[in-house]
């Protein structure tokens, strides 16, 4: 990295700790590119604000498509910012799984906080990467905090994997249901009620609200079977509207009061700590993936050990012994 760089890098972290968003904006690219030019001056970009991150609250937002998680996101930043609160929110969008192409219209689901000034949306493909999460929405966290914006939530795809991607990212996950979609519990993934730190059913207004009651009851009485399993807490179920508003104000609360739980026993803390080196491992994981992908020896071995494998004529185990003999691991 040459000087005049080094020293526009320098100049764009003050920007960034400023509050200036195009900055921010700015970062947010320069972290996400693919570029091995790039990535040094991202690297070194996140160490200098590594100290004025840390501060915000971290919250993860998941549901099936259709719950309304990008109308629920709009109706809690806006009450939000109405507090006084800056807000960052990172929108994972679907990409195209063909082309690679993806949607990038949170901007345009989010109205209000779009034209919020104490708002700033970044939505990000979701293509090739771990989770359905942006492959840098963690750095991304960062950079926003690090900015000024004391509530970060990230929006998942909400699928596949992403659930577990954005909970060992955020310090509170939100799992948002809907009422009246047949059997509430049917086809609910077990492993997303035991990830839930809150769970809340939407569209709980004009004849919807019976039917968004009964949800959260049958809800409430699957979480309580799952925490004497687990022994673990029992996370809260709430029912509002993202539509009225009705409700907002008290999940919200939900969040703040998980959080709290979490400082008190020293757990936040700890949480991130053990969230930092899962991320490193899984960084680790993506640099040796990208060199089986870049050495062409590697790929063409790649592709004959898959044959032999598929064949039944080489065991998965030595055919990974042979890879990491390569790689001399």
């Amino acid at each position: 990295m040459n000087a005049k760089t080094a020293a526009s890098d320098r100049d764009l972290a003050k920007q960034v700790r400023a509050g200036d968003r195009a900055a921010l904006a700015r970062a947010i690219t320069l972290v996400e590119s693919k570029k091995a030019e790039h990535r040094e001056r991202a690297q070194e970009l996140l160490k200098a604000l590594l100290p004025a991150t840390g501060n915000a609250v971290r919250v993860g937002i998941t549901g099936v498509p259709g719950v309304g998680k990008s109308t629920t996101i709009d109706a809690l930043g806006t009450y939000l910012t109405g507090k006084g609160h800056s807000v960052a929110v990172l929108a994972v969008d679907p990409s195209s799984v063909r082309t690679g192409g993806s949607i990038l219209g949170d901007k345009t689901r989010m109205q209000r906080l779009a034209n919020d000034p104490r708002a700033f949306i970044r939505p990000s493909p979701a293509a090739g990467t771990l989770g359905g999460v942006a492959g840098r929405t963690r750095e991304t966290m960062l950079l926003c905090e690090a900015a000024g914006y004391n509530v970060v939530m990230v929006e998942t795809v909400g699928a596949g994997q992403s659930e577990v991607a954005v909970s060992e990212m955020t310090d509170s996950f939100v799992a948002l249901m809907l009422p009246g979609a047949g059997d509430e519990l049917q086809g609910m993934k077990k492993g997303l009620l035991e990830l839930a730190d809150v769970v809340a059913v939407n569209k709980a207004d004009g004849d919807n609200r019976p039917r968004a009651k009964a949800a959260a009851g049958a809800l409430k009485a699957a979480l309580h079977l799952i925490a004497g399993s687990a022994g673990g807490d029992e996370a809260p179920v709430l029912t509002y509207s993202a539509l009225t508003g009705e409700g907002i104000e008290a999940l919200w609360q939900a969040v703040l009061d998980h959080r709290t739980k979490l400082e008190r026993g020293g757990r936040l803390a700890e949480k991130r700590r053990a969230q930092q080196v899962r991320w490193m491992w899984t960084l680790i994981d993506e640099r040796f993936r990208a060199r089986l992908r870049s050495d062409a020896a590697i790929r063409s071995k790649l592709r004959s050990l898959e044959v032999a494998v598929a064949a039944g004529k080489l065991p998965p185990a030595l055919a990974a012994d042979e890879i990491a003999d390569i790689l001399k691991l």
